[in-house]
């Protein structure tokens, strides 16, 4: 099974964000992220195997008990790799140094619970984002990055961990299809 391990902001935060790029998703040939899949990946597990998601919900239920909830927004923004020849347009969260720390263990211990699981996790150092659009081929993006730098969304609390199953080509026009298998509450 294709799962990741994320922060999922709540509604308030995903619809406030939403109304702030419709007005602007046709000035732009991008593929954009549905707003119901909005979410800051924590690790990214290509392939979980049945036998394991036992061990695995778990592991991320200790390792979810021993972080402390912290304040947040969905704030600013950026380009990976870069603005000059993006692939991938993002919004970012916006905290103080202790959620900062706080969401950098929530990453490490998502990591670390799968890779105990006997779990391959996938990708690079841990930067939190949300993926706004993908672009079909790399373009220079600087003003969508300086738009998104203008924008700050309302103040939430990240109080749970989600473990979502990813089913390619099940969601609307072939995009994947998200399923929270389990949530996990921090302190």
């Amino acid at each position: 099974m294709r799962m990741f391990v994320a922060l999922t902001p709540p509604d308030e935060a995903v619809e406030h964000l939403d109304a702030f790029l419709e007005a602007r998703r046709e000035a732009a040939p991008f593929r954009w992220t549905l707003p119901e899949q909005l979410h800051v990946t924590l690790a990214f597990l290509a392939d979980v195997p049945d036998r394991r998601l036992d061990d695995l919900v778990e592991r991320l239920t200790r390792a979810a008990r021993r972080r402390t909830r912290f304040p947040t927004r969905i704030a600013g923004g950026g380009a990976f790799p870069n603005a000059a020849r993006a692939r991938v347009l993002w919004a970012g969260l916006d905290v103080d140094e202790a959620g900062r720390t706080e969401v950098g263990r929530m990453a490490t211990g998502a990591r670390a619970a799968a890779s105990k699981a006997g779990i391959e996790v996938e990708g690079r150092r841990f930067r939190p984002h949300l993926t706004v659009a993908r672009l079909g081929r790399p373009a220079e993006v600087s003003r969508w990055v300086r738009l998104l730098d203008e924008y700050a969304g309302p103040d939430w609390v990240v109080d749970r961990i989600d473990l979502i199953a990813s089913y390619l080509g099940q969601g609307p026009r072939g995009r994947p299809r998200y399923e929270v298998v389990e949530s996990f509450d921090v302190r």
